[in-house]
């Protein structure tokens, strides 16, 4: 794995969804390092990624309520555990779950294992709510893949929330997720 500069040299091989991520964020003038792996199907894969991208690379979790009328996702450090009841408290949806591959895909344009919140530019309705967990917002940088699980980028946090978010249509909702059980 090598640590690049901004887009690959050629799209040659590269889902469409993938360069457009990369159309926009240059159009944006945001600056990325790139690394391009395997797919990155579990976290231990991840944390090898991390290590070159010298970012953390968030849990991205796409979540809904019972009746699927509600959709979220949530960034949150790998290494905290998440525990629905606490998340739920705090954004008033009592009976959260993990939403279906059909409406990552229709709603984001991204298969299972890619959920990114680049995904958020193919939310042209705004259906998706995202959250944002305070020790994301506490890192100068974060990790996320560009709508694939074979490559991943290393953003600035803050042009994210303060010039990608904007350009995309969403705001973003900060969370305080502990990892523990509540008696």
């Amino acid at each position: 794995m090598e640590l690049k500069q901004g887009r690959p040299e050629s799209g040659a091989g590269r889902e469409d969804k993938e360069m457009r991520v990369y159309d926009l964020l240059d159009r944006l003038g945001l600056e990325y390092m790139r690394v391009d792996h395997a797919p990155a199907t579990t976290m231990e894969v991840c944390r090898e990624i991390d290590r070159v991208l010298e970012a953390t690379i968030c849990k991205n979790l796409f979540l809904c309520n019972r009746q699927q009328t509600e959709f979220f996702l949530l960034m949150m450090p790998g290494d905290k555990p998440f525990k629905t009841r606490e998340l739920g408290a705090q954004i008033g949806s009592s009976r959260l779950s993990f939403a279906g591959a059909e409406h990552m895909e229709r709603l984001l344009d991204i298969s299972p294992g890619s959920v990114s919140v680049m995904g958020l530019m193919n939310d042209c309705e705004g259906r998706v709510r995202l959250l944002v967990d305070e020790d994301v917002l506490r890192g100068e940088y974060l990790g996320c893949h560009p709508c694939v699980n074979t490559s991943s980028l290393r953003l600035r946090t803050r042009d994210v929330l303060e010039l990608f978010l904007p350009a995309v249509g969403h705001g973003y909702e900060p969370v305080r997720l502990s990892g523990e059980e509540r008696e």
